[in-house]
């Protein structure tokens, strides 16, 4: 028979994963994964972690299968909040669901259950996996759950041939409302929860607070940049190669303070995300203000106004050789090919159409639409159809 270790982590998603591999005759032991326990930047007194194993261990009873806790905060602090705090202080925006699935559950958490004598490890998350051929070997496929309105293969974009190997799926067939019904027949616990929010495991942690224990505030000024400044009218220049233009296009426009004019005071440029436009409390703009960059250096946010501003948008953005990450390693690009994919820069974007170009410098993704806010750290996922192929870190 064989034996399949269960995230469990309190919700609804993983609580019906584990009954469904029951159904399957599997033999299933719930593992709640403890990540976090620093209770001074938790939002309110209730304490999540405690609350959720407490229901991840009465979902194992109902379910009738053994249950136990295991506390890796030490390896989630090591590998998450350290590259957290670390890329925020560089200006980039890092993706910590992302690298907590590469991380922690299809790494640590995976190992741990392999040494428990597991055949496979599953999750709640809504993709599927899917097994092909190609010249006599096995490759596993990543596939987008059936729930459109929920598919978390994103999520899993860093995840490797040898990890999803061992991976299972269960509810990846169903949405969400199938998911609720299910848990509600089975009475359990998890049936109404809300979906969590807020940094993978960490609880309900107000991301502001939690950077401030690391990076000090300092002082800087907010600038606005006219929509009809001159930088946005350039003409753009002849180029000599394809590879030059890709460059040009994926560049980021260099801003200066002198180009626009001060709007406002913020408390640390490394707060504060491209895209955004909570908590800048700039008012008296006639749109809102929205950030179109920021520059740690120099400690500057340059903003604009409306979500059509010409500063948010950009045709192409370039990952670097060492943060390209195929999970299908059959279809690698070689230097000078290209392949047409479909790619998101976010969870939740709808998949954009765009080409692929690989260089020795890099790989560059030129989408067919103008995109708004491409952000510096995050990843970006390109898809085959249903199936997300590769991914990469935004540089």
């Amino acid at each position: 028979m064989k034996r399949v270790i269960v995230g469990l982590s309190g919700g609804v998603d993983s609580s019906v994963a584990a009954y469904l591999l029951k159904e399957q005759g599997l033999e299933v032991i719930g593992l709640f994964m403890k990540n976090w326990h620093d209770d001074s930047v938790t939002i309110s007194n209730e304490c999540p972690w405690l609350e959720d194993s407490n229901d991840a261990l009465l979902v194992a009873e109902k379910l009738g299968i053994p249950f136990q806790t295991v506390d890796l905060s030490e390896q989630y602090k090591e590998r998450i909040v350290n590259y957290m705090f670390n890329e925020y202080e560089n200006g980039r925006t890092p993706n910590p669901d992302v690298l907590c699935n590469r991380e922690i559950k299809f790494d640590v958490f995976m190992k741990i259950a392999l040494s428990l004598g597991a055949d496979y490890v599953a999750t709640g998350h809504y993709c599927r996996k899917g097994e092909i051929e190609v010249d006599g070997k096995k490759m596993y496929q990543l596939l987008a759950g059936k729930d459109d309105n929920k598919d978390q293969s994103y999520f899993l974009c860093q995840l490797s041939q040898e990890q999803l190997s061992k991976a299972l799926f269960p509810i990846g067939e169903l949405t969400k409302p199938q998911v609720r019904e299910i848990a509600m027949q089975l009475d359990l616990v998890t049936a109404e929860k809300k979906d969590s929010q807020g940094l993978c495991f960490i609880g309900k942690v107000r991301l502001p607070e939690f950077l401030q224990q690391q990076l000090q505030p300092k002082e800087g000024i907010i600038v606005e940049i006219e929509a009809n400044h001159p930088i946005y009218s350039v003409e753009r220049p002849v180029f000599n190669s394809l590879e030059e233009e890709l460059i040009y296009d994926s560049t980021p426009i260099k801003y200066s303070p002198e180009m626009g004019k001060t709007v406002g005071k913020h408390q640390g440029a490394h707060y504060f995300t491209i895209g955004q436009r909570k908590g800048l409390n700039v008012g008296g703009t006639k749109e809102a203000l929205f950030i179109i960059a920021t520059d740690v250096n120099n400690n500057v946010i340059y903003t604009g106004q409306g979500h059509q501003h010409p500063g948010l948008f950009r045709k192409a953005l370039k990952v670097m050789p060492s943060e390209t990450h195929w999970i299908r390693e059959d279809l690698t690009l070689k230097k000078g090919e290209t392949m047409e994919v479909k790619a998101r820069i976010r969870y939740r974007q709808e998949l954009q159409k765009a080409t692929l170009h690989q260089f020795d410098s890099g790989l560059y993704v030129q989408f067919k639409e103008l995109q708004s806010a491409i952000t510096e750290g995050q990843f970006v996922a390109w898809n085959i159809e249903d199936e997300l192929v590769g991914s990469g870190v935004i540089s």
